[in-house]
């Protein structure tokens, strides 16, 4: 395959949210505040977990994980989409484009490995927790992390090669970023082969590691209705329900744009917004709500933070 793209398109134009500039910047604002509190919470909930060692465990090492994949995805697509609020050339070169649509497939497929992944794990804990120190070893979990890159880099790869290769005639992208799916409908050239590849690889990629998700959980009900008392099966419950809001969230409008690319509808920029912003700023929320330990580990971090405060207080006095 040839790389290199034959249009003499040589930029795109980004037509965003809204063509009115006072509701642009209304949503400057919007999504500038939903990106400070989304840098902010992931970063805190990475932090909270690397320094609290009652948090280094499989569960939260996948957790610290899907932080950080949550806070690329988004830095991905907002701060594009905020300069193009603001600016009067809404524009974006043809590589350009190409590339962003490169690093949200690659982030977003690492990001179902990684939702997978800690399904396992909550498998292994309700369902064999005897084994669950043996099963889940540190090699282990940093193999799936690993695994989760590598096939989220090679899904990606391939589907943005070959758009790299379309002939695009049209110059307008009625969209706030640049993903795969939104690129087929500029272009001129033949997009059966790139259409069936994205829904081949949605449903290898995607669909598979949803089934691992449903096997799991599947199995993880099945153990939680076997516990005779309330308490324990609330308990179980309560380990699971954080992780199932997080797959709800991005399956859901994942699927839903991928399976679904000449949308071209506005349904296809609700769908984007909430699985590249709306999600990775409600995670860090829905754990830290929903999660004991973590609201105990953020607790302990502040107490640490505001005696080091009182200290440098009492020596500088």
């Amino acid at each position: 395959m040839v790389l290199g793209n034959h249009s003499t398109i040589m930029e795109f134009t980004l037509l965003g949210l809204s063509a009115d500039p006072h509701i642009q910047v209304m949503l400057f604002v919007l999504f500038l505040d939903i990106y400070l509190l989304t840098t902010m919470g992931n970063l805190m909930m990475m932090g909270v977990i690397m320094t609290d060692y009652h948090l280094h465990t499989p569960m939260y090492f996948f957790l610290s994980h899907l932080s950080f994949v949550d806070l690329c995805l988004t830095s991905v697509t907002v701060p594009k989409m905020l300069e193009n609020l603001l600016s009067q050339k809404k524009s974006v070169s043809v590589e350009g484009c190409l590339t962003q649509a490169f690093f949200v497939f690659f982030i977003a497929g690492t990001e179902v490995v990684v939702l997978s992944a800690m399904a396992y794990d909550r498998y292994i804990a309700i369902c064999y927790p005897l084994l669950y120190g043996q099963l889940m070893s540190k090699q282990l979990c940093e193999g799936l992390v690993w695994v989760s890159w590598v096939l989220g880099f090679l899904d990606a790869l391939i589907n943005t090669l070959m758009a790299w290769n379309l002939d695009f005639c049209e110059a307008v992208l009625p969209h706030f970023s640049c993903e795969v799916p939104s690129l087929f409908s500029l272009s001129c050239s033949d997009i059966s082969t790139n259409f069936t590849v994205l829904v081949c690889s949605a449903i290898i990629h995607a669909s598979g590691t949803l089934l691992l998700i449903v096997f799991s959980y599947v199995h993880i009900a099945s153990t939680i209705l076997s516990i005779s008392s309330t308490s324990g099966r609330s308990k179980a419950f309560s380990t699971c329900s954080s992780h199932l809001a997080a797959v709800s969230f991005f399956y859901g409008s994942a699927f839903l744009r991928y399976f679904m690319p000449t949308l071209s509808s506005p349904l296809e920029l609700i769908f984007s917004i909430q699985y590249s912003v709306i999600t990775p700023l409600v995670n860090p929320l829905v754990y830290s709500l929903k999660n004991k330990e973590i609201k105990v580990a953020l607790k302990r971090m502040l107490q640490k933070g505001l005696q080091q405060l009182r200290k440098q207080r009492i020596g500088r006095g």
